[in-house]
């Protein structure tokens, strides 16, 4: 791994509360939409729309973490190759897309970077952004310089795609839902996706070389203000930032290999954590994670090898599909979506219920 932590954020520390690990989970301010838990009838409709393999299988080619799997350091060919794939994709949904183009100082002289910022309903008053860096770690020397960064952060970034794909018509089935004057009162919230460029250090990890991508996205919504035609605005004192209007951002990073321990250390961002680890056990239960890991004879050589190796070796498929699941069922209670369920209760349903509730009560 080229490091431990996940999004370090230091120039968003006066802004923005952040859980550091692998999964960081960062706090604007406390969401005034509410987070309401799915039926398990409801968790089994969003479970079987697609299966996630269909994404993040890095053993197919056609899916989506097999074409991000590649060296892409900020500003190499492979970068713009992955950069206007992740764009092609959003776009083909119907998402409004912005390539944020810029340029930065480094090791190497000015270099250019494009952050990638998907929004599904860019009037929205509020977003919850779920966030991951696309670049590659960059060596200036062979082998190292064929580092893909699998967990870090390919892996994240063909998680985020399968969330937008898996969700796409329930996002639109409700900002369709909040067109009404009346209805943004309480709804005013929409899904954003931030794919990062630069966040490898070029040279050495330091406050200036890392991070390219967060701190010039930071800076630039700290002075760019919500569009004054937009839906929402006269709820919205004047001068109001884009940076104040995110709710929370949840930052993948660092994900995908075999039995992740994830921690929570912040209590401002414990509600959420507690979420998702309810959300895991929910699948668990429910037998979404009845899957198996894939082993073979060349997993006894691939644990003998460095630590720092982050290619495909490094990933589990089990592990990836219940992530690309708890984050498919996160977003959707985040953002009150409901699945279309058959009117008739499932029996399985009733059980669960009755489960949960002895285990709250022991």
């Amino acid at each position: 791994m080229t490091r431990i932590l996940g999004l370090t954020m230091v120039y968003w520390a006066h802004r923005i509360l952040c859980l550091y690990l692998s999964l960081s989970l960062c706090i604007r301010f406390p969401s005034t939409f509410g987070y309401a838990q799915l039926s398990p009838s409801e968790v089994s409709a969003l479970v079987s729309v697609r299966d996630p393999e269909a994404s993040i299988d890095f053993r197919n080619s056609a899916s989506h973490l097999s074409r991000i799997l590649i060296p892409r350091p900020s500003g190499t060919e492979n970068n713009t190759i992955v950069k206007n794939y992740i764009v092609s994709k959003l776009k083909a949904l119907n998402w409004d897309v912005e390539e944020d183009l810029f340029t930065d100082m480094t090791p190497y002289g000015q270099k250019s970077f494009t952050n990638i910022i998907a929004t599904k309903n860019p009037d929205a008053l509020r977003r919850v952004i779920l966030a991951a860096h696309f670049d590659s770690k960059f060596f200036a020397t062979y082998p190292l310089n064929q580092f893909v960064g699998a967990t870090d952060s390919a892996a994240p970034c063909a998680i985020l795609l399968d969330v937008a794909e898996t969700l796409n018509d329930l996002l639109e089935q409700q900002q369709e839902h909040l067109n009404s004057e009346a209805e943004y009162e309480d709804g005013d919230i929409t899904l954003q996706l931030v794919f990062f460029d630069g966040e490898e250090a070029l040279k050495d990890w330091t406050a200036t070389d890392s991070l390219y991508g967060s701190r010039h996205l930071a800076e630039k919504w700290e002075f760019e203000y919500v569009n004054p035609n937009s839906h929402a605005r006269r709820r919205l004192i004047p001068g109001h930032s884009k940076l104040s209007t995110i709710e929370h951002l949840i930052l993948l990073d660092l994900l995908g290999s075999k039995r992740p321990r994830i921690s929570s250390y912040f209590l401002t961002t414990g509600w959420l954590f507690d979420n998702i680890v309810s959300i895991e056990d929910r699948l668990r239960m429910s037998g979404a994670f009845s899957f198996q890991s894939s082993e073979d004879d060349i997993e006894s050589f691939f644990v003998k090898r460095v630590g720092d190796l982050d290619d495909a070796s490094a990933l589990d498929l089990s592990t990836l599909k219940r992530w690309s699941l708890i984050f498919r069922i996160f977003t959707a209670e985040y953002l009150h979506l409901k699945p279309n369920v058959p009117n008739r209760r499932d029996p399985a349903d009733l059980v669960r219920a009755f489960v949960f509730r002895q285990k709250a009560i022991n």
